[in-house]
Order: structure tokens, then C-alpha cells, then sequence
């Protein structure tokens, strides 16, 4: 394998627990709304971008009257009642810091918009750590598709086989898949090993990722 020269990084499950957070701001948004969404029904499909979650959980397009105040209010709920409650994913920071230590590039790709990713990151305590991100807004199309991972990828500078990514969703998985970069899963966001088949491979947390770090795919001796 190549040396990796940088890791695109999701972050909404995989660096910050807040997945259900989104899940559970949607549902508010929605009874707010009067468009009524299962939790358990929304939460799988966490990790989308809301274009395409909407529809799926909601029959709404986002694009339209209704799925646009859904999209803005569930916003607002998840930036005032939610964010501020969120913390960082085991070793999330101490992992981060291991890569910037052994000179890889890190690079956000999140299906967050631009505005609210910086919010995530500070909340992480990440946003000193990265080197560059792109968001939904970098994208013409949100995950599974590939488009904020290749964007991601045209950041980070450098060939694909020197690249990796770490997420924690099926969707995470079929996106970089996609775009043609390995990608490393944990289990941080509520998925089974079966459900993120495809990933190269799959630990608990970052902590366990850093602790098995030499071993690992990012390590030398992975």
C-alpha cells in the first residue's frame, strides 16, 4: 500500500455523537410543521444529505414550499436545543492530532452546509485540527453519491491511492466506494460491520483506531 498522504474525514457520527440529535431535530421540525416522521425511520437515514432524506421520511422534496421550512426549522432546532448538549467521539481529537503529527492532510467531507459545519467542528473541538472541508454546499449532489468525497479529494492534492477516508455510515461507505477511496468505518454512528461492508476496516471509535494505529491502514504497518 501507499504511504497515505490524507484522510478526508466525515464528521457528523464519526468525529461528534450527533446523529441522533439530526434525528430527533427533524422529528421536532417536523410535528412543528404538521408533517409527522418515525424516529427510527429518520435515523437510518442519518447521513444523507437532506435532499435526499426528506423524501424518503417525509414525502417531501426539499426543494419545495413545505420540505424548505422543514429543511430551515429542523436547522434552527438542532443549532439551539441540540448543539450545544453534543460531545466529540472517543479519541476523536487525540486521533486527529496522530494524523497531523505523521504529516497526513486532513480534509472535512460532511453533508452538513458550509454554515453549519463550522459549528460542528468547534463543537468536536476539531475546527484547529483541519486543514481543509467541504460541505453539501461544494456539491451538486449530498451522499451516497460521490460528489462531496471527489470534492474533498481535489483538496486534498494528492492521488487517490494515497488517500483515505474514515466515516460511519452505509452511506459514507458507498460514497467513497464511488468515488474510488478506501474508506476505513467506525462504529460510533449506530451501524453493524455488516452494514458498513465495503469499508477497508472497521474499529469501535477513534480511540481504538489510534490505539491500533501502527497496524491500521493509516499505519506503517498496515
Amino acid at each position: 500500500m501507499n504511504r497515505i498522504r490524507a484522510v478526508i474525514l466525515d464528521v457528523d457520527g464519526t468525529l461528534i455523537h450527533s446523529n441522533d440529535a439530526h434525528a430527533r431535530a427533524y422529528i421536532d421540525a417536523g410535528e412543528e410543521l404538521g408533517h409527522k416522521m418515525e424516529f427510527e425511520k429518520v435515523r437510518r437515514l442519518i447521513g444523507m444529505g437532506g435532499d435526499k432524506l426528506l423524501p424518503r421520511a417525509a414525502g417531501l422534496e426539499e426543494d419545495s414550499e413545505e420540505g424548505e421550512k422543514v429543511a430551515e426549522r429542523k436547522k434552527q432546532i438542532f443549532k439551539e436545543r441540540y448543539l450545544p448538549t453534543l460531545k466529540p467521539t472517543p479519541g476523536a481529537r487525540q486521533l486527529l492530532h496522530r494524523l497531523r503529527d505523521d504529516g497526513m492532510k486532513l480534509v472535512v467531507a460532511t453533508s452538513a452546509k458550509k454554515d453549519e459545519m463550522g459549528e460542528l467542528l468547534e463543537q468536536a473541538e476539531i475546527a484547529d485540527l483541519i486543514q481543509d472541508a467541504t460541505s453539501a454546499s461544494d456539491a451538486e449532489e449530498s451522499k451516497p453519491n460521490p460528489d462531496i468525497v471527489e470534492a474533498a479529494l481535489e483538496q486534498a492534492g494528492f492521488p487517490v491511492d494515497q488517500v483515505v477516508m474514515i466515516g460511519d455510515t452505509p452511506y459514507d461507505v458507498e460514497a467513497a466506494t464511488r468515488a474510488g477511496v478506501r474508506i476505513i468505518a467506525v462504529r460510533t454512528g449506530g451501524w453493524s460491520d455488516e452494514d458498513l461492508g465495503g469499508a477497508i476496516a472497521v474499529y469501535e471509535d477513534p480511540r481504538e483506531l489510534l490505539e491500533q494505529f501502527d497496524d491500521s491502514p493509516l499505519g506503517r504497518n498496515g
